[in-house]
């Protein structure tokens, strides 16, 4: 009964969201909440909803103040040039915009979390990808696609769970995962490069010139190469010119730039990321200590302070909102035994046959099973019961333990993910379109990783 309410309440979670007829909010509210009705532990809700909030509420204030730090950082200018190199780079081109946002996002992935990854990498990209009239929607899937997989690196939690859970070396796991893993980020980037390419039949290429001059009355050409329409003489247009959209990013004369503190900021961030990488302070802590200096030494006169944390105050809200949303999700589906009973649910309905097989068993089971449970609800969980099985057929634990890396891809999509709230808030995009858009693309990534890994005999 509860495996059956389980999987009814988050399908009916996902169908709600992705035809938008409540917002994300107030689905990880309300939906948990009847059903925990549903299961009869109506009396327990107050407990279920505190022990998730307080086991989410850490990350909560991770993130309030790690957008506050770095929407300071923006105000500031200090993406200002890393927005200009990228836009070089691509040349106004969709398929090089979409393929630098997946590099982007792989290579800020080294840090290990994936909340400061999305905002880096929406806060360098999304002036680009308004001003071309791009889908915001691509620029979410392709960055928390590439950010799943670089989220197997030994310090960004699931390799680490994993060895944790069956008392394996970290390295074990993840230096013969490195050709699977490479292989699947090659295919993230194929995947950029077929968006990109889809991106660019839609809407052609504004050149270089075009993009630096938002002011200018010039409109999409064609990729084709195409003159824009001409006004005629009379005043009018042979055909209605597209209305320029503002280019923020970009703006060289906003009141909130600090060009002279513009190595300190820099410095500053990164120490702060040295800082989280090497563990020296919870990450929250680290976050908190970072915005109040960057607060305190760019704006140093009260009502300028006040007046940028009231700038990014939405994103605060919404994304901070979010966790302590998905904490009563997470504290009904762990508090009323759902979880339990639907992981064990799964793996007995392996068929014996399937034993000597544990290894790709565990990695199919990974993307329905990340993307609907916490990495710690698998990690410690499920994978133990998969390699107690797998070790009645002979198959070992490290082989069981990299096969469940596969699914990271797709989890880091998952609604119970925190920092994929970061990525649609700060992207504004309806969780619902990102959800639809990317979970074909990133399943589809964490089955190559798995094929990688079986075809190389790592698995």
């Amino acid at each position: 009964m509860l495996t059956v309410l389980g999987f009814t309440m988050i399908a009916t979670f996902l169908v709600l969201i992705m035809l938008k007829k409540l917002s994300p909010i107030a689905a990880l509210v309300l939906i948990p909440a009847l059903f925990c009705v549903f299961v009869g532990k109506g009396a327990h809700l107050g407990d279920y909803v505190v022990d998730g909030v307080g086991k989410l509420a850490p990350t909560a204030a991770m993130l309030m103040f790690a957008i506050i730090y770095f929407g300071v950082m923006i105000d500031v200018g200090l993406f200002d040039p890393i927005v200009r190199g990228i836009l070089r780079f691509c040349k106004a081109d969709p398929v090089r915009v979409v393929v630098g946002t997946a590099v982007l996002a792989a290579i800020v992935s080294l840090d290990g979390d994936g909340s400061t990854t999305f905002m880096i990498t929406v806060s360098a990209m999304y002036p680009l990808y308004k001003r071309l009239k791009m889908s915001l929607v691509v620029m979410t899937g392709v960055a928390a696609t590439a950010n799943g997989v670089m989220n197997t690196l030994p310090w960004g939690g699931p390799t680490a769970r994993a060895a944790t859970a069956l008392k394996l070396d970290a390295s074990d796991i993840f230096v013969p995962m490195i050709p699977a893993l490479a292989v699947g980020l090659v295919a993230v980037f194929v995947l950029a490069y077929v968006l990109g390419r889809r991106e660019r039949r839609r809407l052609g290429y504004l050149t270089l010139d075009e993009v630096l001059e938002p002011e200018s009355e010039t409109v999409l050409v064609a990729a084709g190469g195409s003159e824009p329409p001409r006004p005629n003489a009379g005043g009018g247009s042979d055909q209605d010119l597209p209305e320029a959209p503002e280019f923020q990013g970009l703006d060289p004369k906003r009141a909130t730039l600090r060009p002279k503190l513009y190595w300190f900021n820099a410095a500053l961030t990164v120490v702060l990321l040295t800082a989280m990488i090497m563990e020296w302070l919870p990450i929250p802590v680290l976050f908190l200590l970072g915005a109040a200096l960057a607060l305190t030494v760019n704006f140093p006169h009260m009502p300028d302070q006040k007046a940028r944390v009231a700038a990014h105050s939405d994103n605060v809200v919404n994304v901070a909102g979010m966790v302590f949303a998905a904490a009563v999700f997470t504290g009904v589906l762990n508090g009323t035994g759902m979880v339990k009973h639907m992981a064990d649910w799964l793996v007995g309905a392996v068929p014996d046959g399937m034993g000597p097989h544990m290894a790709l068993v565990t990695g199919v089971l990974s993307l329905p099973l990340t993307y609907f449970m916490s990495n710690d609800g698998f990690y410690f969980g499920v994978l133990p019961v998969l390699a107690e099985a797998g070790a009645a057929h002979g198959v070992s634990s490290v082989e069981i333990a990299r096969a469940s890396l596969a699914g990271q891809a797709l989890h880091m999509s998952s609604p119970l993910v925190p920092a994929v709230y970061v990525l649609v808030g700060m992207a504004k995009v309806e969780f619902g379109d990102h959800t639809r858009f990317t979970v074909k693309w990133a399943a589809l990534t964490s089955l190559v990783v798995l094929g990688a890994g079986i075809l190389f005999g790592i698995i």
